[in-house]
């Protein structure tokens, strides 16, 4: 399997020097690279360039030839401009057409999009044009696509399933809440759980700079560590600050370790940043531990909303649409691309690498250890269910709805 980032430096050297070299130096670069590349390089080279095989292979020959006799001139002179054998594209006019004929029942994405990708192999493409008259080979096929911003890429989990009806009405009627408390100067936060992570010495997806055959070492496999267990990352994302906070659990993702998460996030940062606060915003996804239907969530928020002494709106993203989270995109991903590659040996460890999670637009994460237990399967009655002081919107009450503080009697 070819190293992709090394073929795309390769292609970007390509691009870059291509118009500074005559053909005998663009071969003999590429045959240079080639070799550097190790096993495997003529297809790496003829991949990233889209050169073609004897085109690279002639050039590692003068390579060698050079070698051999470093006195001797190699190869005959330059071609004259125009010189040489024509393009496929000029000697046959209907060779583009044809092949975007091909591709276009199976493009991927928007036509206007600067990038275009497309599942069909190169090799594949390449027979079916011969066998329609047009002789071609797979490596000019990449290069004609490449020029008209083709790609070939693997599939990516984009589709989130039938939509509910509601579901733009739903989104901006959360986009205009939000812009209301914001200007009000009230707070606004987009809450979720992150994915739970093994704790120990175990396999972290991606790569970090070590010594030069020193990686460091982890299990082969998997197997959950007793003692040390998983971690469990709570995310709360202050809209108007740029601010994130995560508490790290170790027992389990309950209703009630999230509300535990936003009542830390208020005592440690919220409170602080809006002292003249009267009301709260909510922002969650339809599922998991903050679910519109747990009734848990619900009933763990009107503790909090009493001892805040204030209102908690709550407004959730309709079903299937929880990565246009707030806290996914803007807190979330940057976590994962700071830890990548990084073995997350202990929860001391795993908080030190969120904290010290930053971007260039300012973002700034506060972590802290969760040593509570929060056990599963509390259920809660509709007595207790019904004294909630809670007050469902007119627009999607099962969506959009506020947990008034209860009175003291």
């Amino acid at each position: 399997m070819q190293n992709k980032s090394a073929i795309e430096e390769i292609s970007a050297k390509y691009e870059q020097l291509s118009p500074l070299m005559d053909e005998r130096m663009c071969r003999q670069w590429a045959a240079a690279e080639a070799q550097a590349y190790g096993w495997g390089g003529q297809t790496a080279v003829i991949e990233a360039t889209g050169l073609s095989v004897n085109t690279v292979r002639k050039g590692i020959a003068e390579l060698k030839e050079r070698k051999a006799h470093p006195e001797m001139a190699i190869g005959p002179s330059l071609r004259k401009a125009g010189g040489g054998r024509k393009r496929c594209t000029e000697s046959d006019a209907q060779l583009k057409p044809a092949l975007q004929r091909l591709v276009d029942p199976v493009t991927r994405g928007d036509p206007q999009s600067p990038l275009r990708w497309t599942c069909k192999s190169t090799e594949k493409l390449a027979n079916e044009l011969s066998r329609q008259g047009h002789a071609i080979s797979s490596g000019t096929v990449g290069r004609l696509l490449k020029e008209d911003g083709y790609s070939l890429q693997g599939n990516r989990k984009t589709k989130e399933g039938a939509s509910h009806p509601d579901r733009n009405a739903q989104f901006e009627h959360i986009n205009a809440k939000v812009q209301q408390f914001q200007q009000r100067g009230q707070p606004v936060i987009s809450v979720d759980a992150k994915k739970k992570e093994l704790v120990g010495a175990f396999h972290n997806k991606g790569s970090e700079w070590q010594p030069k055959g020193k990686p460091e070492e982890v299990n082969m496999h998997d197997f959950p560590d007793p003692d040390l267990g998983k971690a469990i990352p709570f995310g709360v994302y202050d809209m108007n600050a740029n601010e994130g906070w995560v508490s790290v659990g170790m027992d389990h993702d309950t209703a009630q370790f999230a509300a535990q998460a936003v009542r830390r996030w208020w005592e440690t940062r919220g409170k602080q940043r809006y002292p003249d606060a009267t009301e709260l915003l909510i922002t969650a996804d339809s599922g998991g531990s903050n679910a519109n239907r747990n009734r848990l969530w619900k009933v763990s928020l009107q503790t909090l909303a009493n001892e805040l002494r204030m209102p908690i709106h709550v407004c959730h993203l309709p079903p299937g649409t929880s990565k246009w989270n707030k806290i996914e995109h803007r807190m979330f991903c940057h976590i994962t691309q700071n830890w990548r590659g990084r073995p997350l040996i202990s929860h001391e460890v795993v908080i030190q690498l969120i904290a010290n999670t930053t971007t260039q637009a300012g973002l700034k994460i506060f972590a802290e250890l969760d040593a509570g237990r929060y056990p599963t399967g509390t259920k809660i009655s509709n007595a207790e269910f019904g004294m909630l002081n809670l007050e469902k919107e007119d627009f999607h009450g099962e969506w959009n709805y506020v947990l008034l503080p209860q009175l003291e009697n």
